[in-house]
């Protein structure tokens, strides 16, 4: 309609654009805000926004209140995708070996988050359905399951492979995948609904030299990925993955200083997808692999 002045959202703060105001709203500027919203004819806050105790105003989210398990929270791209979920008014389990730095991460998140951190060796049965079990009793369900947790290691030439290397690698990236969905599904069956996102790797289509092991551990995952879509595409349950290429973090840029970092996949552009996989837009798509690769 001409002349009417659209509210934008900067951030997490609901703002009109002719307002041109930065700082966070409190309640005081709320009531302001209804005031001159009405005199210059522009929508005010409307129930698709929440007043936080602080005074700011937060989008309301299809992930309000849903329960999120992330596996390798207090890695780069657990921390993040962590952040986006509590962001937008999940409940997140944080998950990793690191007892300390899942304290750490926990802190980071913003003040009111529903969270608990659970240290946890991802290897070990035994270990994994314990904290599925706790997180369930805590939370009283489990609507999303992101297996983030994972590792690298180079190596020579198969021939030269040695069983440890070998092993690793399988039970970083397949082993700890498994152990958590078997641990979840059941808990999911229950409800008639769940998103599991997993992370495998371009690698895992472009088998790389020196990096067997690697590779044949994220195309497992790509594999569990599609068999788990079959077996429960009738429960409610979607499950995919994401292939992200070379990620844009600390140690990546440590190891290879001179390639172009601007081209690699930065870490929130990874859980973006993992929450379009995770929301009800993507409610039709189920055993998908999606490339993220950035320009790398």
């Amino acid at each position: 309609m001409e002349g009417m002045i659209q509210l934008q959202a900067i951030g997490r703060i609901a703002l009109p654009a002719c307002f041109g105001l930065e700082e966070p709203l409190t309640v005081n500027d709320i009531g302001l805000l209804s005031c001159m919203s009405r005199l210059l004819q522009v929508s005010p806050p409307s129930s698709s926004y929440k007043l936080k105790p602080h005074g700011r105003i937060l989008q309301m989210s299809e992930f309000q209140d849903q329960v999120a398990i992330v596996t390798g929270a207090a890695g780069n791209l657990g921390a993040v995708l962590c952040q986006a979920l509590a962001d937008r008014g999940a409940r997140v389990a944080l998950l990793d070996m690191n007892q300390s730095a899942l304290t750490e991460q926990r802190k980071r998140l913003p003040p009111g988050t529903h969270s608990e951190a659970f240290p946890t060796d991802l290897i070990d049965p035994v270990s994994v359905q314990r904290t599925v079990r706790a997180v369930r009793e805590r939370f009283g369900r489990i609507d999303l399951l992101a297996n983030i947790a994972g590792g690298f290691r180079m190596g020579p030439p198969l021939q030269q492979t040695d069983d440890d290397t070998w092993n690793l690698m399988m039970d970083l990236n397949a082993r700890s995948l498994f152990n958590m969905c078997r641990a979840v599904l059941p808990i999911m069956h229950e409800a008639g609904a769940g998103r599991i996102v997993n992370v495998s790797a371009r690698a895992a289509r472009n088998g790389q030299g020196n990096m067997g092991p690697y590779c044949a551990s994220k195309a497992a995952v790509i594999a569990l990925t599609e068999s788990l879509a079959e077996e429960n595409k009738h429960q409610g349950i979607n499950v995919n993955c994401i292939l992200p290429g070379t990620v844009d973090t600390p140690q990546n840029r440590e190891a290879m200083p001179d390639q172009d970092h601007d081209t690699w996949v930065p870490p929130a552009a990874l859980a973006d997808v993992i929450l379009f996989l995770a929301s009800d837009a993507a409610r039709c798509v189920t055993g998908a692999a999606i490339p993220v690769y950035g320009r790398s």
